[in-house]
């Protein structure tokens, strides 16, 4: 049956498979074909052709057939192939995706792809169903099942709205050297210290380090981020009670803006930023004289990514934290040299949410006022 594809080649067509096969990427099937072509062009019997290539005489009988009623490209070129049935019908995919969003059977604390399997096999009439196949369906549903997410859900009310827009009206505030805002909060870190020193990298060998470790312990960081100006401070202590904040206002006042007549701090809920804290800690003329000249806002609760310091502590653990360091002494020395440098850059947060778009944003879930209507009878 073969007799009647005769492949005749022209020249261009015969330098272009030369070419294909001389050099470049192609896949192992497009060179066959080539190959193929170029031997029967030559008048190589498909006898040969099977066992000089390495092909099956399906192939051969194929490549040839598509030159012959069409052109080189789709001779070369991979037909579409039609691929296996799903496994499982739309409604059945659908009974797949509901199970995987209900809760786990008895016993277990998540579905696993085994478990899903096995549970499909009891739903419907299918005999066995692979794990492969229920992992497939899953994906196509952006479904994982086994893994969960830990997050805050704060309630939108009336206070929530209040406090997040005091807070974004002072980031967009111009700049007043009289009435700077600072964000504050503080971040515990462990000291982690090696039990064998690391082997340095080397040309061809990246550096190597000892999974085991030792721990020295933990430490508290304080840091004040100005909103206006590229400045920060960051304070290493060995705890953070109330006693550490109050020392951490007086600084504010009396060290980091001692020409300041009011400064505005945006701090989160936490018990010990408060005002009491500093007459913990100072005597009370003490404590009103520092908080004469201070100005606490706090963020909403379950709602910390309002304070722009946060994004500051994620950029000292990228850049300056994201290793072992063994000593409070070494930890403060390392902290202070990144502090300077990246005070030194001129390097600010670029704050982009506004009560305007807060309110464009989560208009919906801003609470409904409520308006009292009043009627009045007029005296017959």
């Amino acid at each position: 049956m073969n007799v009647r594809y005769r492949v005749e080649l022209s020249q261009g067509e015969r330098d272009e498979l030369l070419g294909l096969l001389r050099g470049g990427k192609h896949s192992v099937r497009k060179l066959k074909r080539a190959q193929i072509l170029l031997a029967a062009d030559a008048g190589t019997s498909d006898e040969d052709i099977i066992a000089s290539i390495g092909v099956g005489g399906s192939t051969v009988y194929r490549t040839k057939r598509r030159f012959v009623l069409s052109n080189l490209e789709a001779a070369l070129s991979e037909e579409p192939r039609r691929g296996a049935d799903r496994k499982l019908s739309g409604r059945e995919e659908a009974l797949l995706v509901a199970t995987a969003c209900s809760s786990p059977p008895a016993g277990r604390a998540r579905w696993t792809l085994e478990l899903l399997a096995d549970e499909l096999v009891r739903l419907t009439a299918h005999e066995a169903i692979s794990r492969e196949t229920v992992r497939r369906r899953l994906a196509e549903n952006d479904l994982k099942p086994w893994r969960k997410d830990m997050w805050c859900i704060p309630q939108v009310d009336g206070e929530f709205v209040a406090r997040m827009e005091d807070v974004l009206d002072l980031y967009a505030e111009a700049p007043d050297p009289k009435r700077p805002v600072v964000c504050f909060d503080e971040s515990p870190t462990q000291l982690i210290g090696e039990v064998r020193q690391p082997i340095p990298a080397g040309p061809g060998q990246i550096e190597r380090y000892d999974c085991e470790y030792k721990r020295n312990g933990t430490a508290n960081l304080f840091i004040f981020l100005d909103v206006h100006r590229p400045w920060r401070k960051v304070k290493v202590t060995d705890s953070r009670a109330a006693v550490d904040f109050a020392a951490c206002m007086r600084e504010l006042t009396d060290v980091h803006f001692p020409k300041s007549d009011r400064i505005r701090v945006v701090l989160d809920n936490l018990s010990t930023h408060s005002a009491g804290a500093l007459y913990q800690a100072f005597p009370a003329a003490e404590a009103r004289r520092v908080l004469r000249r201070l100005e606490f806002h706090y963020v909403p609760k379950h709602a910390s990514w309002l304070n722009m310091v946060e994004i500051e502590i994620g950029v000292l653990r990228s850049q300056c934290l994201e290793r072992r360091i063994a000593t409070k002494a070494k930890l403060a020395s390392e902290i202070a040299a990144w502090q300077q440098q990246r005070n030194a850059s001129g390097a600010c947060i670029k704050w982009m949410f506004t009560t305007k778009k807060a309110r464009a944003k989560m208009g919906r879930a801003y609470p409904e006022p409520v308006t009292a209507h009043k009627s009045y009878a007029k005296e017959s």
